[in-house]
């Protein structure tokens, strides 16, 4: 017996699951279109190519570009390396939407002028110090000691122009009193070796290797400004390093004492567009190229908040003060991608599902309940018309429509909770069958009242 039961209630599992699909998959169908157009338009996913403006001859952008192409390859992120005349026009084609550059290398100090605009910054990355060689007899402390002379101060829009122009205008230094003349770097170095210049001004990172070369020539002298202090209150974006001796060339012992040196900061700038998951990607990548130890600074000092520029973007600044969120410090970029998109998906669709978990139960039950009061619309009807009729042959009728109603009745399936609700519908059928029976057998007709 036991195992019958468990069978018959079995089979109504299937018309119970119909039921509850009823009533839920206009609400899912709801929430997945609103899944859908959240995950789509509200987070949309980081693009698969970014463009960034470099200067092929300036510094070392080309090369920490191209190690940026190999990082940001292995994340599936395709950098694309537009070619610059310089720093000016690094910041005209960021600021151009046209250009479809968002990210570029920027000298601090150098888009005083410009403007920030749209344009917000990542960080700093690594000093670029000023290397001031001269061809001079006796030994300088002061830019103006240059005045009168012939200098190369680097090629028009550079930022090695920008800053070599404003630091000796503040020195009294300018195209009034001295020859200035604009020439890049490489060309510079070979030109003053030649004896073409009195002084040349470079902005480049000790590791460079023109830099080296050049202070290995003994008729030039790395000039150490004593006034390196005074600079670094006037333009605030300047910092004061010393450069140790011998740091250069330990076995030659250049240079031959400590150089005080002035240094802005090469920041990495973008578009205050750029997806944040893309900036997040950004600065995990120039913390692992930067992070590391240098000539002229310590282990884990870049990249840093020190530009004076631009605004910290909002990813930046929490970067700074917290470190990467966590998704992005232990998972691959596609899989902490994917997670956050979702949870911005779910947190909404969680506070959908809660007063849902209440809607759905009701709305089950009333279908369920709608199929049981058709019966009893039928059998309404039925007893309306049982009322109106006087002819007692028209009964029989009656009494075969009510036997087709028990028929269906008696075919629904419908879950164990609603047995009650069944039962108490074929009792009601029981009832009028019994008065229409009486009726049938009796010479009047009475009313019959379903209760």
């Amino acid at each position: 017996m036991r195992k019958k039961v468990n069978n018959y209630i079995s089979s109504l599992a299937p018309q119970f699951s119909i039921e509850l699909l009823q009533a839920f998959l206009p609400i899912l169908l709801l929430i997945l279109i609103g899944m859908f157009l959240i995950y789509k338009y509200v987070d949309p996913a980081p693009p698969k190519r970014v463009a960034m403006s470099v200067s092929m001859e300036e510094g070392n952008s080309k090369a920490y570009a191209t190690i940026y192409q190999v990082l940001l390859k292995e994340s599936g992120i395709n950098l694309e390396l537009h070619a610059s005349k310089g720093v000016t026009d690094d910041i005209r084609k960021l600021k151009n939407p046209d250009s479809n550059v968002q990210m570029a290398f920027i000298q601090d100090g150098a888009a005083s002028a410009e403007g920030s605009e749209n344009l917000v910054s990542l960080g700093s990355l690594y000093y670029e110090p000023v290397w001031i060689f001269c061809r001079c007899e006796k030994e300088i402390t002061h830019l103006s000691d240059l005045k009168g002379r012939k200098i190369a101060v680097g090629k028009d829009g550079s930022g090695t122009r920008s800053l070599a122009t404003t630091l000796l205008s503040s020195s009294g230094v300018n195209a009034d009193n001295t020859q200035l003349v604009s020439i890049g770097s490489q060309a510079a170095a070979d030109a003053l070796r030649k004896g073409e210049f009195d002084a040349a001004i470079f902005v480049d990172t000790p590791e460079s290797a023109l830099i080296r070369e050049i202070s290995r020539d003994p008729s030039l002298r790395l000039v150490s400004l004593d006034q390196a202090d005074a600079y670094t209150r006037q333009f605030p974006y300047l910092h004061h390093l010393i450069l140790p001796e011998g740091s250069l060339d330990i076995a030659n012992n250049i240079p031959a004492h400590e150089v005080h040196l002035l240094a802005p900061t090469t920041v990495l700038v973008v578009r205050n567009d750029v997806h944040p998951a893309l900036v997040y990607l950004m600065l995990k990548t120039v913390s692992k190229i930067h992070g590391g130890a240098g000539l002229l600074n310590k282990k884990r000092e870049f990249p840093a908040s020190l530009d004076s520029d631009f605004p910290l973007s909002a990813q930046a600044e929490n970067f700074y003060q917290n470190g990467l969120p966590f998704l992005d410090k232990y998972l691959p970029f596609w899989a902490a991608t994917f997670v956050n998109r979702m949870l911005i998906v779910l947190i909404p669709l969680l506070a959908l599902l809660i007063p849902l978990a209440k809607i759905i139960p009701v709305i089950y039950i009333r279908l369920v309940k709608m199929k049981l009061f058709r019966y009893y619309g039928e059998l309404r009807f039925l007893e309306t018309q049982i009322q109106a009729n006087t002819d007692k042959q028209e009964f029989k009728k009656y009494l075969a429509e009510l036997g087709n109603i028990e028929d269906r009745v008696n075919g629904l399936r419908l879950p164990v909770s609603f047995s009650q609700h069944l039962y108490e519908l074929r009792g009601h059928i029981e009832l009028v069958r019994t008065k229409l029976e009486r009726l049938s057998n009796s010479n009047s007709i009475s009313s019959v009242t379903l209760r």
